[in-house]
């Protein structure tokens, strides 16, 4: 039944979906080339505003729960598990007051309304996957950014999506080169619950009736630790969430 009503209710998702994408494409350009930095920022808001409550469509709910006091105007890094391109909205609108940036793979600048744009003009990473050094360049010069401006970066130590929810074990190398640029970011764990059921039957039909959850984490202590201690803290925290089995 939930495959059935996927085929019905899936093209009403994606028309609103990419009429989000259409119309806040030129909102972005305007704001961007016009009013700076500051107005592109709430245009990108609201943009994934739209887009995450396109769940609405699909009988999805969404529950972003942050009961941590975090400061404003400090850099930091927020380290999630990722499970599909629908993690990301939330933390534009939910975490919008600490100018969230992610680090994104470089095919994804070109041909994707409002996304590339905000790729290539939000002050994000974009990276080669390919090219190491490109990569490991790109995430420090983000770092020396949060550093600069006081914004944040979400970051995903699998490296790729966990299509079946189970969690990758976490890699710590852009999570050290982000602290090594940005020695004072604060870094919080995020877990991320059921976002990869809506496209357990690949992008089409989507799946119908999930609960999307969100959960931001105690900050880690960070002093006197390592990049390898820290990125095992907050996978074991996320882990816990989740109630999987921390792998070794």
């Amino acid at each position: 039944m939930n495959k059935i009503l996927g085929y019905i209710l899936s093209p009403i998702f994606y028309l609103f979906f990419g009429l989000a994408l259409l119309i806040f494409h030129p909102i972005q350009w305007i704001c961007h080339r016009w009013f700076g930095y500051e107005a592109h920022k709430k245009s990108v808001d609201y943009l994934n505003f739209f887009l995450q409550y396109c769940q609405i469509f699909l009988g999805s709910s969404l529950k972003f729960k942050n009961e941590q006091d975090l400061p404003v105007g400090v850099p930091k890094i927020f380290i999630a598990n990722h499970q599909s391109m629908y993690d990301i909205p939330a933390f534009f609108w939910h975490l919008r007051k600490h100018h969230v940036k992610f680090i994104s793979k470089i095919e994804l600048t070109k041909g994707i309304p409002s996304i590339s744009f905000n790729l290539k003009y939000g002050g994000g990473a974009n990276i080669d996957r390919k090219d190491t050094k490109q990569a490991a360049v790109e995430i420090i010069k983000l770092g020396r950014r949060l550093k600069e401006h006081n914004w944040s970066a979400v970051i995903f130590p699998e490296g790729t999506r966990a299509k079946d929810g189970k969690l990758k074990p976490f890699k710590v190398g852009g999570i050290a080169t982000l602290l090594k640029a940005a020695p004072n970011a604060m870094v919080i764990p995020v877990a991320i619950e059921n976002s990869w059921k809506i496209v357990q039957y690949g992008p089409f039909p989507l799946s119908v009736g999930e609960q999307l959850r969100w959960t931001v984490l105690k900050p880690i202590d960070t002093m006197g630790k390592t990049p390898e201690e820290i990125t095992r803290e907050a996978e074991e925290a996320i882990h816990s969430v989740l109630k999987q089995p921390l792998l070794d």
